[in-house]
């Protein structure tokens, strides 16, 4: 059975879509959301939120890293009902509604902005999950403990990819 243009193309505007106000998807982030300047958070925001879903995480890192991929976010059981995280999250371990944000590959809870060696531009990579369960992680998860926890229960994920060189 085959969807018709008009499911087709609801289907397509009800996927899970991430983006920031800050940036547009493949572009560079700019420098205040980077070490170089405040180092804070970039606001998000997100639609086409599934049904079903119950919380949120968050992963951002940095492929491009010398030492393979860095790890500059970690940001996990977000309320269902949230729809967007503004600029500058606090960089503790619970933030707003009981979320909670793990440990970065700068060894620090919460957001570490880009902070490449000088060359060419490294990407970094936004991805969202819509969760069918609260992952009940507690603060301070690592990467891999955050991937593990939500084995199974991802029901979309989106991703904003940024740039940035120096």
């Amino acid at each position: 059975m085959h969807a018709t243009v008009l499911e087709r193309a609801t289907l397509f505007a009800m996927a899970l879509h991430l983006s920031s106000p800050a940036f547009q998807d493949g572009e560079p982030i700019p420098v205040v959301y980077t070490c170089d300047s405040d180092d804070v958070s970039p606001p998000l925001e997100w639609s086409g939120v599934p049904g079903g879903t119950k919380a949120f995480a968050l992963i951002c890192d940095d492929p491009d890293a010398p030492a393979g991929t860095w790890v500059h976010w970690l940001i996990y059981d977000l309320p269902a009902a949230t729809t967007s995280l503004s600029q500058g999250v606090h960089t503790r371990e619970t933030v707003e509604h009981g979320a909670r944000q793990g440990r970065n590959d700068f060894r620090k809870i919460g957001y570490g902005g880009p902070c490449p060696p000088a060359g060419k531009p490294h990407r970094y990579f936004f991805k969202l999950y819509a969760l069918d369960a609260a992952l009940d992680l507690g603060p301070g998860a690592s990467k891999s403990q955050l991937e593990k926890a939500m084995r199974g229960h991802i029901l979309e994920e989106a991703q904003l990819i940024g740039t940035y060189h120096r």
